[in-house]
């Protein structure tokens, strides 16, 4: 089966700017094409998506989204050791994040993550070291007052669980939300904000449009996860910043809402998930 790797059009741009809150710039599609940051950044801002949060998922890319944050006044970083990487990592793993740690200290950084839990990728054998990852970057978020950027495939049950035994930090965010209604309920009444990629707009996603359904307005965010997870009418295709109007378009019709009422309450709702205001920011 042959891939179009060819990038989709722009989108109309939307009508209030929203925050893609987890991307990875630093990323290669199929083919080995990029769009280069700096015109990343302003694709999206044409299109009304001025800010992002860049998301490490290991030492190499969490030390390029501390870079990122500081060279472009609208990104801000995420770092993290991912949860199919800890398990890998054996005896490597505590000087691993302890540099995790001493990054997530710069004051680009926003928040932790992406950690979590992930069983559809690491199997038993790997899970109660994926586990004690999880606990130590809850541990770091509450330390530092950072966000916590939740990665939880095939494993609801277990991250509240985990959750519930470490206790929530100030700020949490569903990355990717994966789950349904009831799922969503329990996030919420855990104080997350549960975030919708381009995986809500899938004909077989159902249950992720039931999560949104039920969210409260104040509770959710919108991001890409590019360049994977390319909204409809694109899947399959490269995924950037500057598609997310389709999503948000797509999600306003599933909540209901204006779309400008939309873009107001994400732009709003991603600033309180990130720790206020965020100085700099265009």
């Amino acid at each position: 089966m042959t891939h179009d790797v060819t990038w989709p059009d722009a989108p109309e741009p939307l009508p209030v700017p929203v925050v893609d809150n987890h991307c990875h710039l630093d990323h290669r599609i199929r083919g080995g094409q990029r769009i280069e940051p700096a015109d990343a950044l302003a694709q999206a801002a044409a299109v009304g998506v001025n800010r992002v949060v860049q998301v490490g998922t290991d030492i190499e890319s969490s030390r390029w989204a501390v870079e990122a944050a500081k060279q472009f006044p609208n990104v801000v970083a995420a770092v993290a050791l991912h949860p199919n990487d800890a398990p890998r990592l054996g005896d490597g793993y505590a000087a691993a994040f302890a540099e995790i740690a001493e990054l997530a200290a710069d004051p680009h950084v926003r928040a932790v993550g992406e950690t979590g839990l992930d069983h559809f990728r690491t199997g038993p054998g790997g899970r109660e070291a994926q586990e004690q990852s999880f606990r130590d970057h809850i541990r770091l978020a509450k330390d530092l007052d950072r966000t916590l950027v939740i990665h939880d495939r095939d494993a609801h049950a277990d991250v509240l669980r985990v959750l519930d035994e470490e206790g929530m930090p100030a700020r949490m965010v569903m990355h990717c939300f994966s789950g349904d209604g009831a799922f969503a309920r329990a996030c919420i009444e855990r104080g997350a904000y549960l975030s919708f990629a381009g995986t809500v707009t899938f004909k077989n996603a159902e249950n992720v449009r039931e999560g949104l359904r039920v969210a409260p307005r104040g509770r959710i965010l919108v991001e890409t996860d590019a360049p994977f997870l390319t909204p409809e009418p694109f899947r399959g295709r490269p995924n950037a910043s500057f598609l997310i109007p389709l999503t948000v378009r797509f999600m306003a019709g599933i909540v209901g809402v204006s779309l400008e009422g939309l873009c107001q309450d994400i732009a709003e709702n991603t600033e309180h998930a990130f720790g206020g205001s965020w100085p700099g920011w265009v």
